[in-house]
């Protein structure tokens, strides 16, 4: 029995996949494992933001179509990283347990402080919109690359310090890089952050995937995703969300931001885990027209 798992080439992804692939080798020990890397087009181009390129479905483009060349059974991605909507010939079908979601700030090696007279960089509007109410005095400016690119630019100097996924960093073992963990009240983190998710295309057996999925996570991710979904937020737009599942119930905190980003609106909703999916349509729609009602409340 051979399945073959594609990933994107950088450190991160590898490892990412290999801790799937661990997962299915624990459940189906027979199993023969091969790992397929490839370079998709928004790892290649680096000197544009990802509004500017076509967002975040260049990171899974040839990914997807590595699936529907029977090329590979199945993908490992970020959650975070990819679109809000996958082909129905393409489904999401196993979500990870969730590592640390909140955002951290990392500062050059051998520093303790920000460097006010340089900018931090982050790759995201969420990012920036949130950092711009926590350090009104710094210049907050995008930042591209995978992680350690990233990191070479922030001790090359061209950065006072980063905000990154913890996720990652811890991932990648440089968890001692962190410098401060913003907590999902100070920037709400980015739908499905810290969540893997395992695509493949209809018809392939997933029964392997049972060690790799959790149903409570997959319950958050559905809640995050359809909030996004409502909004229709995109890799250029602000709009975060978060859940999390306490026995079988979920709250779900969002963040709306008008296209002109004059009105910004934060509110929490909670309801019964199996109505995940419709809570956070609910609370984008209530957000979205600035109502709220007895569960819903805007901070």
């Amino acid at each position: 029995m051979k399945i073959r798992i594609g990933s994107r080439e950088s450190k991160l992804a590898v490892i990412q996949s290999r801790m799937v692939m661990d997962a299915i080798a624990a459940a189906v020990p027979q199993a023969e494992l091969e790992l397929v890397t490839m370079k998709t087009t928004g790892d290649r181009i680096l000197d544009k933001t990802l509004d500017q390129i076509g967002g975040k479905g260049l990171f899974v483009k040839e990914l997807d179509q590595a699936l529907r060349d029977e090329r590979v059974d199945f993908t490992v991605h970020s959650l975070k990283d990819m679109p809000m909507e996958v082909p129905e010939a393409l489904p999401l079908a196993a979500f990870s347990r969730r590592e640390d979601p909140r955002d951290a700030l990392v500062l050059p090696e051998g520093v303790t402080e920000l460097d006010t007279s340089k900018p931090i960089g982050c790759s995201s509007r969420r990012r920036q919109l949130q950092l711009k109410a926590l350090f009104p005095d710094m210049e907050i400016q995008p930042v591209r690359g995978n992680v350690q690119t990233r990191l070479n630019k922030l001790q090359s100097g061209e950065f006072s310090a980063l905000v990154l996924a913890a996720a990652g960093l811890k991932r990648l073992g440089l968890e001692a890089r962190i410098s401060r963990y913003f907590t999902t009240e100070e920037i709400l983190p980015a739908a499905g952050q810290g969540i893997l998710a395992v695509q493949t295309r209809q018809g392939v057996d997933t029964g392997c995937l049972s060690g790799v999925h959790d149903p409570d996570t997959a319950c958050c991710a559905l809640a995050e995703r359809a909030f996004v979904r409502e909004l229709d937020g995109g890799c250029s737009s602000p709009v975060a969300a978060y859940a999390v599942v306490d026995g079988e119930q979920i709250t779900v905190t969002g963040l709306y931001v008008s296209p002109d980003e004059t009105i910004i609106r934060k509110g929490a909703l909670s309801g019964n885990k199996a109505d995940a999916e419709i809570l956070g349509q609910t609370l984008a729609n209530e957000l979205k027209k600035g109502g709220v009602t007895a569960e819903c409340t805007v901070m």
